[in-house]
């Protein structure tokens, strides 16, 4: 399955226990379009919000997101790993 980076943008003053809940809310409904997500990080400062996910697409990525109530600003492929 391909990797995917997920970003959003307006997450300002969020919290680890709201980063949490919002990571829960994902992985609750991940199986539903095959998507598995690994891990997020945030800024609580700028509000940046970064989520890496394997998954079929980067639509499925983009719908989970979309039904847990915090939809992605960009969702960018990962073809390269070392």
């Amino acid at each position: 399955m391909a990797k995917f980076m997920d970003v959003h943008r307006s997450m300002k003053g969020i919290t680890a226990e709201a980063l949490q809940e919002a990571h829960q809310a994902d992985v609750d409904i991940q199986g539903d379009e095959g998507v598995d997500f690994q891990h997020a990080w945030a800024d609580p400062d700028s509000g940046m919000v970064f989520c890496l996910a394997e998954a079929p697409s980067a639509d499925a990525v983009r719908r989970i997101h979309e039904r847990a109530g915090h939809p992605a600003d960009d969702v960018y492929p990962l073809p390269v790993e070392v």
